[in-house]
């Protein structure tokens, strides 16, 4: 079984990197806490090889410290969305009331709830309101039973005008976590409907966590909701794993740092910005702009852009990249923001570029090139184009060989050589259910760009 969270933020060192921040993000003057993101700009080479085009791979790290007390968090305005159609009879209704509870249990009082059951109609069983103790939304959910079809869309809309009803308040941190385990069969139900729902809620500052449980729901659409909302998604094969995922999504939920955070990256002349590399952002001109819902306390969150650097003569420096982040600091409500600008250095000497090589930066842009190339090898295998599939990781394979070849990056090797037999499987097996959800899951996973290691 595979259970995988798509998107959050990771704790952090600064470590012995290079890299400027506004003075006031590290003051702890007058005994007051540290703002909980610094910003921080990393270069897959610090030194460049000298008269020549070359492309080159900026990283924007968000480094978010975790909250040093439970009580000093911001309140939750949650609303729980619990399919409860025919398909979800048995032990998977009975596992699904048991992560309910546990959820509520993880609450304090003054945090809000909502719950909404759906079907082929969707029923809000406990309106938006405080936890208090508990035992209203404990009978409720106690209550759910199964039957009907799957409403998936108005049961996720229901949620969202339950949480609308506190976002006046802009102390709270408005999520809905959806569950099912069918296909949705009633009212909207294609990945690109339920994808521009999730995009209009992103603008809200709503996020949609999705948990597929089984082999019977759509994946590209629960995945498409979750991204593009700035939520996490999960896969669950077996219901008893229901409760630790939903004390997992809690434990994200309880733990927002920052919320509304706007990227914005600007590049000289001479650095021009490709594409991001795995997520979707904006590239106008000399800038890229990306918006995220929220950050996660003891977690990290990035992004990658691929550049074209103009050739620079041997020994000059350059100015690669400039950052701007501005948010809302969840526990201080304030806004804050930082900045950050990276050089790198041009040479005419291969050791000197090889040695400069990042390794953590090449290894997330592997990782992410691999994960966007799975996601086409599955549109291509549902096409029946088994031998493209292939075709499309094997090369992939062997540009990720190159790297760990040139700069000695094992970490880069191990996924080149997983990802050979994998494509030999794939030509020659296909993709059956459960691989193609794991396939869906871990790409959404990686293209999430979050790492929970330390630098």
């Amino acid at each position: 079984m595979k259970t995988l969270l798509l998107v959050s933020c990771t704790a952090a060192l600064l470590g012995a990197i290079p890299f400027a921040l506004s003075a006031r993000s590290l003051a702890l003057a007058d005994g007051a806490s540290p703002d909980p993101v610094r910003l921080r700009i990393d270069v897959d080479r610090t030194v460049l090889p000298a008269e020549t085009p070359e492309r080159a791979v900026v990283k924007i790290g968000l480094d978010c410290i975790r909250l040093p007390r439970r009580d000093l968090r911001p309140p939750v305005n949650l609303a729980l969305v619990i399919d409860r159609s025919g398909s979800m009879s048995g032990d998977k209704i009975e596992k699904a009331r048991e992560a309910a509870l546990e959820a509520v249990r993880r609450l304090g009082p003054d945090d809000i709830v909502a719950l909404i059951a759906y079907d082929s109609g969707v029923q809000t069983l406990v309106p938006a309101q405080r936890v208090g103790d508990g035992r209203r939304l404990e009978r409720a959910i106690r209550g759910i039973e199964a039957g009907g079809n799957t409403a998936l869309h108005g049961g996720v809309t229901r949620g969202a005008e339950e949480i609308r009803r506190h976002m006046e308040d802009r102390r709270f941190v408005n999520r809905v976590v959806l569950l099912s385990d069918g296909l949705a069969n009633v009212g909207p139900r294609t990945p690109d409907e339920l994808g521009r729902l999730g995009t209009s809620l992103l603008k809200e500052g709503i996020s949609v966590t999705t948990i597929g449980l089984g082999l019977g729901f759509n994946e590209d659409l629960m995945t498409r909701l979750a991204q593009r909302s700035d939520g996490n998604t999960y896969f669950v094969e077996h219901s008893g794993d229901l409760p630790g995922i939903f004390a997992a999504e809690l434990g994200d939920v309880l733990n927002v740092v920052a919320r509304r955070v706007v990227i914005e990256i600007d590049f000289p002349a001479g650095v021009r910005p490709l594409a991001f590399v795995g997520r979707d952002g904006t590239i106008r001109g000399q800038r890229a702009e990306l918006s995220l819902n929220q950050l996660y306390g003891g977690q990290e969150k990035f992004a990658l852009i691929e550049v074209e650097v103009a050739p620079g003569r041997a020994d000059a420096e350059l100015e690669i990249a400039r950052a701007r982040v501005s948010y809302d600091d969840a526990v201080k409500q304030r806004p804050t923001t930082l900045t950050a600008q990276r050089s790198v250095r041009f040479s005419a000497s291969r050791a000197a570029v090889v040695g400069s090589a990042d390794h953590k930066v090449q290894a997330d842009y592997a990782a992410n090139v691999m994960a966007v190339a799975k996601d086409e090898a599955v549109v291509l295998v549902d096409s029946n184009r088994r031998d493209e599939a292939a075709a499309r990781l094997r090369a992939k394979t062997s540009e990720l060989k190159k790297i760990a070849d040139t700069y000695q990056n094992s970490s880069v090797q191990q996924m080149a050589a997983a990802a050979a037999p994998e494509a030999d499987r794939l030509e020659k097996e296909g993709l059956g259910n459960a691989e193609r959800k794991n396939y869906r899951a871990e790409s959404a996973q990686t293209r999430s760009q979050q790492s929970s290691q330390s630098r």
